[in-house]
This record gives C-alpha cells, sequence and structure tokens, in this order.
C-alpha cells in the first residue's frame, strides 16, 4: 500500500471484507434487521462508497469496532447501491438522511443516531 493510500483510504478492505459487517442488500434484510432489535440493540452503518470524509469514519469505526471485546451486530447500508432502503429507514423511524450515519436500533426503535466524526462505538454501548 502506498504511503497517499495509507493517508487518504486508497486500496483499504471494503466493508464487505470485515466478518463483523451484514449487509442490508432489500427491504427484507432491513426487516431482519429491525426484528433482530428485538432481541439485542443493532447498528446501521449508512455510508457513500464515493465520499472520502464517509469513507474516513467508517475506517476509524472498523478499527474501534476491531478493538472492541463487546459483541454488536452490525448492519452496513451502501447508500449509492441501495438509496431507496436508506429512504425507507429515514421515512420509517423520521431521521434526516445523512452520510455517513450510524443508527442504533433497540425493540425496533432508534434510539440514537450520530453522522460524521459524531459516529462512535460508545453510542451502541
Amino acid at each position: 500500500m502506498s504511503f497517499f493510500d495509507k493517508i487518504f483510504g486508497g486500496k483499504s478492505e471494503t466493508p464487505d471484507q470485515k466478518s463483523f459487517w451484514k449487509k442490508i442488500d432489500s427491504e427484507e434484510d432491513l426487516a431482519q434487521a429491525i426484528e433482530h432489535s428485538y432481541q439485542h440493540k443493532i447498528a446501521i452503518f449508512k455510508h457513500s462508497t464515493s465520499c472520502f470524509i464517509s469513507k474516513t469514519v467508517l475506517r476509524n469505526f472498523e478499527m474501534e469496532v476491531e478493538h472492541s471485546d463487546q459483541k454488536i451486530e452490525l448492519y452496513y447500508l451502501d447508500l449509492l447501491a441501495h438509496r431507496a432502503i436508506s429512504n425507507k429507514i429515514a421515512a420509517d423511524f423520521g431521521i434526516r438522511h445523512e452520510s455517513p450515519q450510524l443508527i442504533v436500533i433497540e425493540d425496533g426503535k432508534p434510539v440514537t443516531s450520530a453522522s460524521h466524526e459524531d459516529i462512535s462505538l460508545s453510542q451502541i454501548l
């Protein structure tokens, strides 16, 4: 990996390669994630794959998760590929769309959300 890739996030792993992510690719995936929130908190990370800021925030969040001993159910939504699902989340939960954005859900309801540099593992725990 080049110096610039290390600084600017060039050829780093994608969320698909991280074992802790569960992808949301359909409304059925979203419904299943919400259903899981009745057993324990879940978090949905909404990510714009073309945005440098979103990539940086995602990478920092992933480092937090990798260095934590907490077991957390994390979902990943690619906003560019699944904008309709992102819009559904915003409408169903009454949370204004932002990118990047982390939404924590418990018992089928959002308990907190954050965007940009405010995204942190501490919001879930």
